[in-house]
């Protein structure tokens, strides 16, 4: 009772702090309270005005994802509020975010940046948009693609040094593979993900071959081994973690499994020139 009590309270104070005039409607003479009315957000919102109401009042009504987001956009909701009603309404986080967010935030940069160990923040859809010197240093050079070319899931399966290692790649292509579809079902830019999946069916047969199976990982890890040139093999463990102040995104480190690799790691780090 308390959460639908919160709702209401929530619904009220953000429809009120909306003037008619910024969502294109006559401000009217005969306005008893600021913002906008109930019948104003139903229709903005795509709602019967019933419905609307009935909801605001807290009674037992649900509505859909869509919506929700609906409602979001007829609000004005920026993210942290859309994850509010979202959880308030369906007891759940929203899905990920309509809005693609491809911007580091500096403070995720920093933090990279004061790592030991390789750090990269990729979209939704599998795009680089950010990474540390080390990760530049030891895997690639992500400044010196064009942005088009940044998407990792296409790195990982279509490079041809990935594809050499026969066993490994396949173990990993299909992994991939598994947690793409994870992805895919989650996401609300569909268009985005349907033109990579199209893209990959055409080139790779290995993806197409994944792609037909059942398998779904939701959750992805795995080993990583880097040869590098006067100093041996470095094998690193990757984990993956969803930023908080950008839902879309996720933040991929590598840390070393074995004092090894962990000293032949800080070798080529304290080796690296100065930025």
């Amino acid at each position: 009772m308390a959460q639908r009590e919160e709702l209401t309270r929530f619904l009220k104070a953000a429809r009120a702090r909306i003037a008619p005039g910024e969502v294109g409607l006559p401000a009217g003479e005969r306005r008893r309270a600021q913002g906008l009315r109930r019948e104003e957000v139903a229709t903005l919102s795509g709602m019967s005005v019933t419905w609307y109401t009935w909801f605001e009042q807290g009674r037992d009504v649900q509505l859909s994802a869509a919506m929700l987001e609906r409602l979001t956009g007829a609000l004005k909701l920026n993210p942290q509020e859309r994850e509010y009603l979202f959880a308030l309404a369906q007891h759940r986080p929203p899905p990920l975010a309509t809005t693609p967010d491809d911007v580091v935030h500096p403070a995720i940069q920093r933090m990279m940046d004061s790592l030991t160990i390789p750090a990269q923040v990729l979209t939704e859809d599998w795009t680089i948009i950010g990474w540390n010197r080390i990760v530049t240093h030891l895997f690639r050079d992500y400044s010196q693609l064009p942005p088009s070319d940044r998407n990792l899931f296409k790195i990982l399966m279509l490079e041809p040094r990935y594809r050499s290692q026969q066993y490994g790649y396949e173990e990993m292509a299909r992994k991939l593979t598994a947690r793409l579809k994870w992805d895919y079902s989650r996401t609300t830019r569909l268009e985005v993900f349907d033109a990579l999946i199209a893209e990959m069916l055409e080139v790779s047969e290995t993806f197409r071959q994944f792609w037909n199976e059942s398998e779904i990982v939701a959750h992805f890890e795995g080993m990583h081994t880097l040869e590098v040139a006067g100093v041996g093999s470095i094998t690193m463990q990757h984990t993956s973690y969803v930023i908080e102040e950008a839902p879309g995104q996720r933040m991929m480190i590598f840390a070393p499994v074995d004092e090894l690799s962990a000293s032949r790691l800080r070798s080529v780090v304290e080796a690296m020139p100065a930025a």
